[in-house]
Protein backbone atom coordinates (compact mmCIF):
# COMPACT_ATOMS: atom_id res chain seq x y z
CA UNK A 1 0.00 0.00 0.00
CA UNK A 2 2.56 2.07 0.92
CA UNK A 3 6.29 2.62 0.94
CA UNK A 4 8.29 3.81 3.67
CA UNK A 5 11.22 6.36 2.53
CA UNK A 6 12.87 8.84 4.75
CA UNK A 7 9.70 10.27 6.74
CA UNK A 8 7.91 11.10 4.42
CA UNK A 9 5.79 8.30 2.32
CA UNK A 10 5.09 7.30 -0.98
CA UNK A 11 1.47 6.35 -1.92
CA UNK A 12 0.44 4.40 -5.16
CA UNK A 13 -3.28 5.15 -6.04
CA UNK A 14 -5.15 1.72 -6.19
CA UNK A 15 -8.45 1.28 -8.00
CA UNK A 16 -11.64 2.61 -5.97
CA UNK A 17 -9.04 4.99 -4.09
CA UNK A 18 -10.17 8.33 -3.09
CA UNK A 19 -7.70 11.04 -1.82
CA UNK A 20 -9.82 11.32 1.75
CA UNK A 21 -9.37 7.58 1.78
CA UNK A 22 -5.87 7.69 1.14
CA UNK A 23 -5.57 10.92 4.00
CA UNK A 24 -7.91 8.35 6.30
CA UNK A 25 -5.32 5.45 6.22
CA UNK A 26 -2.06 7.71 6.77
CA UNK A 27 -4.22 9.65 9.82
CA UNK A 28 -3.44 13.04 7.72
CA UNK A 29 -5.95 15.74 5.95
CA UNK A 30 -7.09 16.00 2.15
CA UNK A 31 -5.36 19.54 2.03
CA UNK A 32 -1.69 18.37 3.52
CA UNK A 33 -1.63 15.71 0.48
CA UNK A 34 -3.00 18.53 -2.42
CA UNK A 35 -0.50 20.77 -1.25
CA UNK A 36 2.26 18.38 -1.17
CA UNK A 37 1.73 16.87 -4.16
CA UNK A 38 0.47 20.41 -5.64
CA UNK A 39 -2.74 18.03 -7.15
CA UNK A 40 -4.65 20.32 -9.44
CA UNK A 41 -7.77 18.04 -9.32
CA UNK A 42 -8.06 15.96 -6.20
CA UNK A 43 -10.46 13.61 -8.14
CA UNK A 44 -8.28 13.33 -10.79
CA UNK A 45 -6.88 10.37 -9.25
CA UNK A 46 -5.32 7.34 -11.62
CA UNK A 47 -4.18 4.34 -10.92
CA UNK A 48 -1.18 3.45 -10.19
CA UNK A 49 -0.32 7.42 -9.59
CA UNK A 50 2.27 7.98 -6.71
CA UNK A 51 1.40 10.32 -3.93
CA UNK A 52 3.53 11.63 -1.67
CA UNK A 53 2.40 11.70 2.05
CA UNK A 54 3.50 14.34 4.35
CA UNK A 55 3.56 12.99 7.84
CA UNK A 56 6.36 12.71 10.02
CA UNK A 57 7.82 8.88 10.02
CA UNK A 58 5.82 6.40 7.63
CA UNK A 59 3.51 3.84 8.06
CA UNK A 60 4.29 0.40 7.16
CA UNK A 61 1.81 -2.55 6.66
CA UNK A 62 2.85 -5.90 7.91
CA UNK A 63 3.06 -8.15 4.82
CA UNK A 64 3.40 -12.22 4.86
CA UNK A 65 6.79 -13.21 6.33
CA UNK A 66 7.72 -9.93 8.24
CA UNK A 67 9.06 -9.60 11.63
CA UNK A 68 9.89 -6.87 13.79
CA UNK A 69 13.45 -7.55 12.93
CA UNK A 70 13.19 -7.80 9.26
CA UNK A 71 10.94 -4.02 8.99
CA UNK A 72 13.67 -3.09 11.45
CA UNK A 73 16.46 -3.78 8.86
CA UNK A 74 14.36 -2.40 5.59
CA UNK A 75 13.92 0.80 7.79
CA UNK A 76 17.22 1.28 9.59
CA UNK A 77 15.50 0.89 13.17
CA UNK A 78 16.38 -1.34 15.79
CA UNK A 79 13.52 -4.10 16.68
CA UNK A 80 13.03 -3.06 20.04
CA UNK A 81 12.38 1.06 19.17
CA UNK A 82 9.70 -0.20 16.29
CA UNK A 83 8.35 -2.85 19.54
CA UNK A 84 8.12 0.04 21.82
CA UNK A 85 6.89 2.95 19.81
CA UNK A 86 4.18 1.02 18.44
CA UNK A 87 3.23 -0.73 22.05
CA UNK A 88 3.69 -4.46 21.22
CA UNK A 89 5.49 -6.97 22.76
CA UNK A 90 9.08 -7.69 20.96
CA UNK A 91 7.96 -11.28 20.46
CA UNK A 92 4.51 -11.24 19.44
CA UNK A 93 3.34 -12.87 15.88
CA UNK A 94 2.55 -9.99 13.57
CA UNK A 95 -0.80 -10.09 12.07
CA UNK A 96 -0.95 -9.40 8.35
CA UNK A 97 -2.00 -6.10 7.53
CA UNK A 98 -0.88 -4.93 10.89
CA UNK A 99 -0.01 -0.81 10.41
CA UNK A 100 3.39 0.13 12.20
CA UNK A 101 4.06 3.50 12.96
CA UNK A 102 7.97 3.87 11.66
CA UNK A 103 9.95 7.02 13.49
CA UNK A 104 11.47 9.83 11.93
CA UNK A 105 15.30 9.09 10.71
CA UNK A 106 17.87 12.03 10.48
CA UNK A 107 18.74 13.83 7.25
CA UNK A 108 21.59 13.94 5.05
CA UNK A 109 22.86 16.74 3.85
CA UNK A 110 23.04 16.78 0.31
CA UNK A 111 23.73 20.07 -2.38
CA UNK A 112 21.60 20.73 -5.22
CA UNK A 113 22.22 22.27 -8.28
CA UNK A 114 19.18 23.29 -10.71
CA UNK A 115 19.92 24.53 -14.24
CA UNK A 116 17.50 27.00 -15.45
CA UNK A 117 17.43 27.53 -19.40
CA UNK A 118 15.63 30.51 -21.20
CA UNK A 119 14.10 30.01 -24.35
CA UNK A 120 13.94 32.33 -27.15
CA UNK A 121 16.37 34.89 -25.68
CA UNK A 122 13.56 36.12 -22.93
CA UNK A 123 12.72 34.97 -19.69
CA UNK A 124 9.81 33.97 -19.36
CA UNK A 125 7.13 34.49 -16.53
CA UNK A 126 6.71 30.89 -16.07
CA UNK A 127 10.35 30.65 -15.59
CA UNK A 128 11.26 33.03 -13.07
CA UNK A 129 8.02 31.54 -10.96
CA UNK A 130 9.77 28.48 -11.53
CA UNK A 131 13.02 29.88 -10.20
CA UNK A 132 11.67 31.42 -7.27
CA UNK A 133 9.65 28.63 -5.89
CA UNK A 134 12.71 26.01 -6.16
CA UNK A 135 15.19 28.54 -5.02
CA UNK A 136 14.86 27.31 -1.32
CA UNK A 137 15.64 23.76 -2.53
CA UNK A 138 18.79 25.13 -4.27
CA UNK A 139 22.10 25.32 -3.01
CA UNK A 140 23.27 26.89 -6.70
CA UNK A 141 20.86 28.22 -9.57
CA UNK A 142 22.92 27.87 -12.82
CA UNK A 143 21.42 29.79 -15.82
CA UNK A 144 22.16 28.04 -19.05
CA UNK A 145 23.99 29.39 -20.60
CA UNK A 146 27.09 31.80 -21.56
CA UNK A 147 28.17 31.22 -24.89
CA UNK A 148 31.75 30.86 -25.83
CA UNK A 149 32.42 32.61 -28.83
CA UNK A 150 35.68 31.83 -31.18
CA UNK A 151 38.00 34.96 -29.49
CA UNK A 152 37.15 33.56 -26.10
CA UNK A 153 34.65 36.22 -25.62
CA UNK A 154 31.01 35.22 -24.14
CA UNK A 155 27.67 35.46 -25.26
CA UNK A 156 25.28 36.08 -21.92
CA UNK A 157 21.94 34.34 -21.22
CA UNK A 158 19.10 37.07 -20.70
CA UNK A 159 19.44 36.42 -16.27
CA UNK A 160 16.51 38.89 -15.56
CA UNK A 161 16.06 38.53 -11.53
CA UNK A 162 17.92 34.94 -11.54
CA UNK A 163 20.77 36.83 -9.10
CA UNK A 164 18.65 38.52 -7.10
CA UNK A 165 16.00 35.51 -6.69
CA UNK A 166 19.39 33.14 -5.69
CA UNK A 167 20.80 35.44 -3.70
CA UNK A 168 17.50 35.93 -1.73
CA UNK A 169 17.33 31.95 -0.92
CA UNK A 170 21.65 31.59 -0.18
CA UNK A 171 21.82 29.89 -3.34
CA UNK A 172 24.90 30.26 -5.30
CA UNK A 173 24.64 31.53 -8.97
CA UNK A 174 26.84 29.06 -11.13
CA UNK A 175 27.85 30.26 -14.38
CA UNK A 176 27.39 27.84 -16.81
CA UNK A 177 30.01 27.92 -20.02
CA UNK A 178 29.35 26.04 -23.15
CA UNK A 179 30.68 25.45 -26.49
CA UNK A 180 27.30 25.58 -28.12
CA UNK A 181 27.17 27.40 -31.41
CA UNK A 182 24.33 28.28 -33.74
CA UNK A 183 22.36 25.79 -31.44
CA UNK A 184 24.66 22.91 -31.19
CA UNK A 185 27.77 21.61 -29.22
CA UNK A 186 31.06 22.31 -31.33
CA UNK A 187 33.90 20.61 -31.32
CA UNK A 188 35.40 23.03 -34.23
CA UNK A 189 34.84 26.02 -31.93
CA UNK A 190 36.07 23.29 -28.34
CA UNK A 191 39.60 23.03 -30.71
CA UNK A 192 39.16 26.81 -31.45
CA UNK A 193 39.88 28.04 -27.56
CA UNK A 194 41.90 24.88 -26.36
CA UNK A 195 44.43 25.52 -28.88
CA UNK A 196 44.94 28.98 -28.62
CA UNK A 197 46.46 30.48 -25.58
CA UNK A 198 45.27 34.13 -25.79
CA UNK A 199 41.53 33.00 -26.44
CA UNK A 200 41.75 31.36 -23.32
CA UNK A 201 43.19 34.22 -21.35
CA UNK A 202 40.62 36.41 -22.56
CA UNK A 203 37.74 33.54 -21.76
CA UNK A 204 39.18 33.36 -18.02
CA UNK A 205 39.60 37.46 -17.69
CA UNK A 206 36.06 37.66 -18.80
CA UNK A 207 34.95 34.87 -16.48
CA UNK A 208 36.49 36.76 -13.42
CA UNK A 209 35.12 40.33 -14.50
CA UNK A 210 31.39 38.82 -15.00
CA UNK A 211 31.50 37.00 -11.65
CA UNK A 212 32.80 39.77 -10.19
CA UNK A 213 29.69 41.99 -11.56
CA UNK A 214 26.73 39.25 -11.42
CA UNK A 215 27.84 37.54 -8.35
CA UNK A 216 28.93 34.11 -9.29
CA UNK A 217 30.39 31.61 -7.10
CA UNK A 218 31.05 28.45 -9.05
CA UNK A 219 32.14 28.89 -12.81
CA UNK A 220 30.59 25.65 -14.30
CA UNK A 221 32.07 24.00 -17.79
CA UNK A 222 30.25 22.50 -19.94
CA UNK A 223 32.43 21.80 -23.23
CA UNK A 224 30.46 18.66 -24.76
CA UNK A 225 31.62 16.87 -28.24
CA UNK A 226 34.75 17.65 -27.83
CA UNK A 227 37.75 15.92 -30.06
CA UNK A 228 39.06 12.94 -28.89
CA UNK A 229 42.62 15.03 -29.37
CA UNK A 230 41.68 17.71 -27.29
CA UNK A 231 41.51 15.94 -23.88
CA UNK A 232 44.73 16.78 -22.78
CA UNK A 233 44.16 20.16 -23.81
CA UNK A 234 41.04 20.64 -21.89
CA UNK A 235 42.87 19.07 -19.02
CA UNK A 236 45.18 21.57 -19.40
CA UNK A 237 42.75 24.44 -19.67
CA UNK A 238 40.90 23.43 -16.75
CA UNK A 239 44.30 23.11 -14.61
CA UNK A 240 44.48 26.94 -15.87
CA UNK A 241 41.22 27.78 -15.27
CA UNK A 242 41.37 26.44 -11.61
CA UNK A 243 44.20 28.22 -10.97
CA UNK A 244 42.89 31.85 -11.95
CA UNK A 245 39.53 31.48 -10.66
CA UNK A 246 40.56 29.56 -6.85
CA UNK A 247 42.94 32.67 -6.03
CA UNK A 248 39.17 34.61 -6.80
CA UNK A 249 38.29 32.63 -4.48
CA UNK A 250 35.52 31.34 -7.07
CA UNK A 251 34.60 27.23 -7.08
CA UNK A 252 35.19 25.88 -10.22
CA UNK A 253 32.88 22.65 -11.38
CA UNK A 254 32.42 20.54 -15.28
CA UNK A 255 29.61 19.05 -16.58
CA UNK A 256 30.60 14.91 -17.66
CA UNK A 257 29.13 12.66 -20.48
CA UNK A 258 28.21 9.33 -18.96
CA UNK A 259 31.04 6.68 -18.82
CA UNK A 260 31.59 3.63 -17.42
CA UNK A 261 34.98 3.42 -18.20
CA UNK A 262 38.22 5.46 -19.17
CA UNK A 263 38.42 4.47 -22.79
CA UNK A 264 34.77 4.48 -24.14
CA UNK A 265 34.32 5.15 -27.33
CA UNK A 266 32.16 7.71 -29.18
CA UNK A 267 32.79 11.64 -29.61
CA UNK A 268 30.52 12.39 -26.75
CA UNK A 269 32.88 10.90 -24.09
CA UNK A 270 36.64 10.93 -25.20
CA UNK A 271 37.93 13.89 -23.93
CA UNK A 272 36.22 14.09 -21.06
CA UNK A 273 38.77 12.57 -18.52
CA UNK A 274 37.19 11.45 -15.12
CA UNK A 275 40.14 11.33 -12.93
CA UNK A 276 41.75 14.07 -14.12
CA UNK A 277 38.49 16.51 -13.61
CA UNK A 278 37.98 14.71 -10.36
CA UNK A 279 41.42 16.18 -9.27
CA UNK A 280 41.50 19.05 -10.51
CA UNK A 281 37.74 20.52 -10.23
CA UNK A 282 35.82 21.21 -6.71
CA UNK A 283 33.09 18.90 -8.06
CA UNK A 284 31.65 17.58 -11.28
CA UNK A 285 27.79 17.00 -12.54
CA UNK A 286 27.71 13.82 -14.60
CA UNK A 287 24.94 13.85 -17.00
CA UNK A 288 22.85 10.72 -16.10
CA UNK A 289 20.39 10.88 -18.34
CA UNK A 290 19.27 10.55 -21.95
CA UNK A 291 19.26 6.65 -22.00
CA UNK A 292 15.60 7.21 -22.98
CA UNK A 293 15.89 10.12 -25.88
CA UNK A 294 13.84 12.13 -28.14
CA UNK A 295 15.15 10.33 -31.15
CA UNK A 296 15.62 7.18 -29.57
CA UNK A 297 13.71 4.11 -28.69
CA UNK A 298 11.58 4.30 -26.05
CA UNK A 299 12.67 3.76 -22.42
CA UNK A 300 13.31 5.21 -18.87
CA UNK A 301 15.27 8.57 -19.47
CA UNK A 302 17.03 7.66 -16.75
CA UNK A 303 17.39 4.03 -15.67
CA UNK A 304 18.60 2.88 -11.91
CA UNK A 305 20.61 0.52 -12.94
CA UNK A 306 22.91 2.31 -16.20
CA UNK A 307 22.89 5.79 -13.74
CA UNK A 308 24.35 3.45 -10.63
CA UNK A 309 26.84 2.08 -13.70
CA UNK A 310 28.12 5.38 -14.09
CA UNK A 311 28.24 6.64 -10.77
CA UNK A 312 30.07 3.78 -9.62
CA UNK A 313 33.05 4.01 -12.35
CA UNK A 314 32.82 7.63 -11.64
CA UNK A 315 33.93 6.39 -7.89
CA UNK A 316 36.75 4.21 -8.91
CA UNK A 317 38.69 7.75 -10.23
CA UNK A 318 37.63 10.39 -7.83
CA UNK A 319 36.26 10.67 -4.30
CA UNK A 320 32.14 10.68 -3.89
CA UNK A 321 32.32 13.86 -2.42
CA UNK A 322 32.80 15.58 -5.90
CA UNK A 323 30.28 14.15 -7.44
CA UNK A 324 26.60 15.52 -8.55
CA UNK A 325 24.10 13.13 -9.91
CA UNK A 326 22.53 14.64 -12.76
CA UNK A 327 18.95 13.85 -12.42
CA UNK A 328 16.37 14.82 -15.52
CA UNK A 329 12.84 16.62 -14.27
CA UNK A 330 11.46 15.62 -17.30
CA UNK A 331 9.83 12.45 -19.54
CA UNK A 332 8.66 11.58 -23.67
CA UNK A 333 6.00 10.64 -25.25
CA UNK A 334 6.67 8.18 -27.94
CA UNK A 335 4.82 7.59 -31.12
CA UNK A 336 4.34 4.44 -31.68
CA UNK A 337 6.20 1.88 -33.53
CA UNK A 338 9.56 3.78 -33.23
CA UNK A 339 11.25 4.65 -36.60
CA UNK A 340 14.64 5.31 -36.52
CA UNK A 341 14.96 8.82 -37.74
CA UNK A 342 11.34 9.51 -37.71
CA UNK A 343 9.02 11.14 -35.26
CA UNK A 344 10.80 12.69 -32.20
CA UNK A 345 9.67 12.21 -29.08
CA UNK A 346 7.81 15.01 -27.02
CA UNK A 347 9.02 16.06 -24.10
CA UNK A 348 6.54 16.45 -21.13
CA UNK A 349 7.00 17.19 -17.35
CA UNK A 350 6.03 14.61 -14.73
CA UNK A 351 2.75 16.22 -14.08
CA UNK A 352 1.86 16.81 -17.50
CA UNK A 353 2.37 12.97 -17.81
CA UNK A 354 -0.11 11.90 -14.84
CA UNK A 355 -2.76 14.64 -16.25
CA UNK A 356 -2.32 12.83 -19.65
CA UNK A 357 -2.56 9.47 -18.29
CA UNK A 358 -6.01 10.70 -16.21
CA UNK A 359 -7.06 12.16 -19.74
CA UNK A 360 -6.75 8.88 -21.29
CA UNK A 361 -8.60 6.78 -18.67
CA UNK A 362 -5.17 4.66 -18.60
CA UNK A 363 -3.66 3.47 -15.78
CA UNK A 364 0.25 3.83 -15.04
CA UNK A 365 2.43 1.09 -14.71
CA UNK A 366 5.75 0.41 -13.11
CA UNK A 367 8.81 -1.14 -14.19
CA UNK A 368 10.99 -2.11 -11.33
CA UNK A 369 14.04 -2.55 -13.54
CA UNK A 370 14.31 0.63 -14.63
CA UNK A 371 12.64 2.29 -11.01
CA UNK A 372 10.36 4.55 -13.47
CA UNK A 373 6.96 4.58 -14.51
CA UNK A 374 5.34 4.63 -17.69
CA UNK A 375 1.93 4.22 -19.51
CA UNK A 376 0.38 3.23 -23.42
CA UNK A 377 -2.49 5.36 -24.66
CA UNK A 378 -4.08 5.72 -27.78
CA UNK A 379 -4.47 8.86 -29.73
CA UNK A 380 -7.39 10.66 -31.58
CA UNK A 381 -5.87 9.76 -34.80
CA UNK A 382 -5.89 6.30 -33.19
CA UNK A 383 -1.92 6.08 -33.43
CA UNK A 384 -0.31 4.27 -29.86
CA UNK A 385 1.96 5.83 -27.49
CA UNK A 386 4.08 5.13 -24.66
CA UNK A 387 5.21 7.68 -22.21
CA UNK A 388 8.19 7.11 -19.84
CA UNK A 389 8.44 9.61 -17.27
CA UNK A 390 9.40 10.47 -13.61
CA UNK A 391 7.81 10.09 -10.19
CA UNK A 392 7.94 9.85 -6.63
CA UNK A 393 9.42 6.07 -6.63
CA UNK A 394 11.59 6.70 -9.57
CA UNK A 395 13.06 9.95 -7.68
CA UNK A 396 13.45 8.15 -4.56
CA UNK A 397 15.21 5.20 -6.10
CA UNK A 398 18.02 8.31 -6.73
CA UNK A 399 17.45 9.09 -3.47
CA UNK A 400 18.88 6.01 -2.29
CA UNK A 401 21.57 6.01 -4.53
CA UNK A 402 23.25 9.32 -3.57
CA UNK A 403 22.71 7.99 -0.05
CA UNK A 404 24.09 4.69 -0.20
CA UNK A 405 27.32 5.97 -1.92
CA UNK A 406 27.52 9.15 0.05
CA UNK A 407 27.64 11.48 -3.02
CA UNK A 408 28.09 14.89 -2.61
CA UNK A 409 24.35 15.89 -4.35
CA UNK A 410 22.26 16.19 -6.91
CA UNK A 411 21.76 18.26 -10.39
CA UNK A 412 18.18 18.69 -12.46
CA UNK A 413 17.81 19.75 -15.56
CA UNK A 414 16.10 21.64 -15.34
CA UNK A 415 13.47 24.06 -13.77
CA UNK A 416 9.98 25.02 -15.42
CA UNK A 417 9.04 21.60 -15.87
CA UNK A 418 6.35 20.82 -12.80
CA UNK A 419 7.48 17.87 -10.89
CA UNK A 420 6.49 18.68 -6.89
CA UNK A 421 6.38 15.34 -5.40
CA UNK A 422 10.32 15.50 -6.25
CA UNK A 423 10.59 19.15 -3.86
CA UNK A 424 8.70 17.44 -1.50
CA UNK A 425 10.62 14.44 -0.88
CA UNK A 426 14.05 16.35 -1.43
CA UNK A 427 13.19 19.12 1.66
CA UNK A 428 12.02 15.73 3.79
CA UNK A 429 15.34 13.57 3.88
CA UNK A 430 17.95 16.30 3.08
CA UNK A 431 19.80 19.18 4.31
CA UNK A 432 20.46 21.59 2.08
CA UNK A 433 23.74 23.07 1.79
CA UNK A 434 23.61 27.05 1.51
CA UNK A 435 25.73 29.36 0.82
Amino acid sequence: MGKGCGNMQIHIVQPGQSIFGIAQAYSTTVDDIVEANEVPDPNNLVVGQSLVIPIIGSFYWVRSGDSLFSIGQRFGVPAQQLAQINQIAIDAPLAVGTRLYIPQRPKTSLEVNAYVEPIGGQVSGTLESAARSRAPYLTYLAPFSYQLNRDGTLQAPPLDAFAEIAEANNAGLMMVVTNLEEGAFSDELGAALLGNEAAQNTLLNEIIRISREVGYRDIHFDFEFLRTEDKEPYNAFLRKAADRLHQEGLLISTALAPKTRADQPGQWYEAHDYRTHGEIVDFVVLMTYEWGYSGGPPMAVSPIGPVREVVEYALSEMPANKIMLGQNLYGYDWTLPYVPGGKYAAALSPRRAVELAFERNVPIQYDETSQAPFFEYVDDEGAEHVVWYEDARSIQAKFDLIKELGLRGISYWKLGLPFPENWALLTDQFEIRKF
